[in-house]
């Protein structure tokens, strides 16, 4: 009874440890929200599966006179020329004043954590990203950014625990040559 009862206790043990979730990843101090607001090309992530062989990924915010955030993300499925892909979702800023932690609902009532994990100071180049370290959107105002400035993403991002190994660079048609 007693070897059975201990068995049991690890098992219990065991199961509680495997259940504990991960501290939550650091988020940016705070955000204005209006500066934030607008058109970002994703530039790579770890896709959710609705956005799998993604090409012109931007995902655009505008700010709900009822405080929340209209999102549409829209990108060409499979190739610059694939169909063209819209989705919808409505962001709830959780944490006021410092508006970088959200829930996204897409389908209500579901809702899917958005943390602002990066912003530089110009609002030029974000990351959002999750506790669960799943799924990932490293973002711009212009289709690409400075390969030091990825290579500094990434470590950020390896910092907080992410398997970069599963980012996918987002594709968007280049821009036509002058002249």
């Amino acid at each position: 009874m007693k070897t059975s009862g201990t068995i049991i206790l690890l098992i219990c043990t065991g199961l509680l440890v495997g259940c504990q979730s991960r501290p939550p990843i650091r988020t940016v101090d705070q955000l204005a929200l209006e500066r934030f607001m607008g058109a970002w090309y994703v530039i790579a992530s770890i896709p959710t599966p609705f956005e799998k062989e993604a090409y012109n990924g931007i995902e655009s915010y505008r700010l709900a006179p009822n405080g929340t955030v209209e999102t549409t993300f829209t990108f060409n499925k499979g190739g610059f020329g694939g169909p063209r892909k819209v989705y919808r979702a409505r962001g709830f800023i959780r944490d006021p004043g410092e508006n970088t932690v959200w829930d996204m609902q897409f389908i209500w009532p579901f809702k899917a954590e958005y943390r602002v994990v990066y912003l530089d100071q110009d609002y030029t180049v974000t990351v959002v990203g999750r506790t669960r370290r799943d799924y990932v959107w490293i973002m711009a105002r212009a289709p690409s950014i400075p390969v030091d400035d990825y290579d500094r993403i990434i470590n950020l991002l390896t910092e907080e625990g992410y398997d970069v190994s599963k980012l996918i660079k987002v594709p968007h048609t280049p821009a036509p040559r002058a002249g």
